[in-house]
């Protein structure tokens, strides 16, 4: 898998439709939830996006300190549901974190976690913090990589 990372408006038509459809596949569609994915943040994130050939197989979003939480925050973790097989989730967060360490250094990391993703974070370095709440219907828990 090949990783790019682009702002808001160096993503090509192909790669934010793509970066769309993976994030519906998998948040709405695959999860079954219903919520409002394109939430006017996406313009603030840089994208980090995994790729096999021309296809977006694994994507995440960063902000930088106050545009999401007080802290650089990770979203949108996402691997195509064919790809996970391959580690491609740790692959991408692992560039994601290299990313942050580069442009946002010494800085912590805060995320909103899927519960049943706790170790998976966990094993990234990060610690859970706060209680439990519902995310669009579902368990998360915050999170943070110090």
């Amino acid at each position: 898998m090949q990783v790019s990372i682009k702002a808001f408006d160096e993503l090509t038509i192909h790669e934010l439709y793509q970066i769309l459809r993976l994030r519906s596949e998998v948040f709405v569609v695959e999860q079954d939830c219903v919520y409002q994915d394109v939430d006017n943040k996406d313009q603030k994130a840089l994208h980090v996006i995994g790729l096999k050939g021309d296809e977006v197989v694994a994507y995440t979003r960063i902000f930088k300190p106050g545009d999401y939480f007080d802290n650089v925050s990770i979203g949108r973790v996402v691997v195509r549901q064919d790809q996970r097989k391959y580690g491609l989730g740790k692959k991408i967060m692992l560039a994601t974190m290299a990313a942050i360490d580069q442009r946002f250094p010494n800085k912590p990391i805060e995320i909103s976690a899927q519960s049943y993703l706790l170790r998976f974070y966990t094993e990234l370095g990060f610690s859970a913090f706060g209680e439990e709440y519902l995310e669009d219907g579902i368990p998360h828990r915050r999170m943070l990589k110090k």
